[in-house]
């Protein structure tokens, strides 16, 4: 039941979701879902310190700018590493969210963040936030965020795994009762993977290729099991011994050799927190199954290899890539009911005596 006093502030004040990735940013309004969708990257003009481009526009940049603008990627491993380019994509990003109508105060915000950050790495979020002009700013780690965008109940006394594959961390998180039972953060996900071919393409083949052309290649035919039909694709590249420009031909095999050293690591993790998960919450585990969300559960034939090494039922979400952000939709649209599961701000502590 909506109060009063929440309807009257709702004429006055948006209410904004973020997924705040290390690849990709996303921003979901309740009623409208996932409004944006932009690469976690700004374009920083080192002259004059004004930005150039932000998103899409400041991604096609990375290694094409001259020496005086930079593409920055203000988040690694899903944790703020440059405040002020942070401000300036969630000042872009608040500012494009809400051109449609603008309201007199400033928006309540939802902002997801890897399991396990610190305090100060907390702080950081909820300071850049209001920086760029939020008015209430409230944080949920990911795989809580992911687990309620796909439906998972959690706040139940019934135990849920989610696996949150994303560009710079993994979570691995068990839940029950609105709080995390056990969980591990790894910095192996969709940027390791993409460093993993580059380096293999590079011992391999003696050919130096770039980030984005990595990231194509694994989305284009990376594959964790054997496939019904082979892939492959042609990359282009500098010779690392003539220097100059060549062309060779990659096969889903060889991605496959390229990310399976974190991939087994990945799989290890996921073993070690189901072994250290209580009996009664692994029941239920093994009733519901583990969900795989974020980018990396996209990648072929990972739901069957974690089945055949954990032994549980392994699902990939619905549109595994929004579930963080359709989370932080749905604890906008019922704040009362998912409070407890927002990490605790230290203006809410009650002071000490």
């Amino acid at each position: 039941m909506v109060s009063r006093f929440e309807k009257i502030r709702s004429l006055f004040s948006n209410e904004i979701g973020i997924d705040l990735g290390t690849a990709n940013t996303l921003v979901y309004i309740p009623g409208k879902g996932v409004v944006i969708n932009e690469p976690s990257v700004v374009a920083v003009n080192q002259k004059t310190g004004k930005v150039v481009a932000v998103g899409k526009q400041a991604r096609e940049m990375i290694g094409r700018t001259p020496a005086h603008i930079v593409a920055v990627k203000p988040l690694v491993d899903g944790v703020i590493s440059d405040f002020e380019v942070t401000e300036e994509l969630l000042v872009y990003l608040l500012n494009q969210s809400q051109k449609d109508v603008r309201k007199m105060l400033g928006p309540r915000v939802v902002v997801g963040v890897p399991s396990g950050v610190t305090n100060v790495e907390t702080r950081a979020v909820r300071d850049a936030a209001r920086s760029a002009g939020a008015r209430e700013v409230y944080v949920v780690e990911e795989p809580m965020a992911a687990a309620i965008g796909i439906g998972l109940p959690i706040l139940d006394p019934v135990g849920c795994m989610i696996i949150d594959i994303g560009g710079g961390t993994s979570d691995i998180a068990v839940m029950s009762l609105g709080g995390v039972v056990r969980s591990k953060n790894l910095r192996i996900a969709g940027d390791r993977f993409n460093q993993d071919i580059i380096s293999y393409i590079r011992k391999e083949f003696k050919i130096l290729i770039g980030e984005k052309t990595a990231e194509r290649i694994k989305v284009e035919i990376g594959s964790i099991l054997p496939q019904a039909e082979p892939a492959e694709t042609t990359v282009k590249g500098r010779d690392l011994i003539t220097g100059l420009p060549r062309e060779v031909v990659i096969t889903d095999t060889d991605i496959r050799e390229a990310i399976a050293h974190s991939v087994d690591t990945l799989i290890e993790s996921t073993k070690e927190v189901i072994e250290t998960t209580p009996p009664e919450v692994l029941g239920d585990v093994m009733l519901r199954g583990i969900h795989l969300t974020g980018g990396g559960a996209l990648l072929r034939g990972l739901d069957e290899l974690l089945n055949e090494y954990v032994k549980v039922p392994v699902y990939v979400a619905d549109d595994p890539l929004t579930a963080v952000a359709r989370g932080t939709g749905v604890i906008l649209e019922n704040l009362a009911m998912y409070r407890e599961v927002l990490l605790q701000n230290e203006d809410d502590l009650p002071p000490k005596r």
